[in-house]
C-alpha cells in the first residue's frame, strides 16, 4: 500500500495541514483555518474562542489552544476527535480543488509525519497514533460514498 505523508503546507499535500491557509464555515462562523476552529473549540461558548479565531496565523492559534492559562473545557479530551474530524471534513466539503486531491489518493495510507506530535501525528517514527491522518481517510471515505456516481 501507498503511503502519503504530509506535514508542511509547502509540501504537495500540504493542503492536508491544518495549518494550511484554507477557511472552513462551522458554528456559524468562518475561521481562517481548521487550526483557529480546532484550537478555538477547547474554549467552546466563553470569549477565549473568538480570541482564538481572530488569531493573526494558525500558530498563534495553536500556541493559545496550549496554553494552560485560559480554562480547557472539561470534556475535552472525550470530544477532541469528533472536532478535529468536523473540521477535516468542512475543509475538504468545501474546497473542491482539496477534495479532488484527497480522493486522487486512493487507497494510500495518509500519515501526518513529525517527531513534534504523537498524537495527530506518527510521532516521526511510526509510533504514534497519526489520528490526523485516520481522520483525513475516513474523509476521504465518507466524500467517496457522497460523489455521485458518473
Amino acid at each position: 500500500m501507498d503511503t502519503i505523508n504530509f506535514y508542511s503546507v509547502s509540501e504537495t499535500y500540504g493542503c492536508f495541514s491544518n495549518f494550511s491557509p484554507h477557511p472552513i464555515r462551522l458554528a456559524g462562523k468562518t475561521w481562517p483555518t481548521c487550526e483557529h476552529y480546532f484550537q478555538a473549540q477547547k474554549f467552546a461558548g466563553t470569549p477565549d474562542e473568538e480570541e482564538v479565531r481572530r488569531a493573526k496565523s494558525p500558530m498563534i492559534a495553536a500556541r493559545m489552544g496550549r496554553s494552560r492559562k485560559r480554562p480547557l473545557r472539561k470534556d475535552w479530551e472525550s470530544v477532541k476527535d469528533r472536532i478535529m474530524h468536523e473540521a477535516v471534513l468542512a475543509k475538504f466539503t468545501w474546497h473542491a480543488d482539496l477534495r479532488g486531491l484527497l480522493l486522487s489518493t486512493g487507497d494510500a495510507k495518509i500519515v501526518e509525519h513529525t517527531e513534534n506530535d504523537a498524537y495527530w501525528g506518527d510521532g516521526g517514527d511510526g509510533s504514534g497514533k497519526n489520528r490526523l491522518g485516520q481522520i483525513l481517510m475516513k474523509v476521504r471515505e465518507e466524500l467517496r460514498r457522497s460523489e455521485p456516481e458518473s
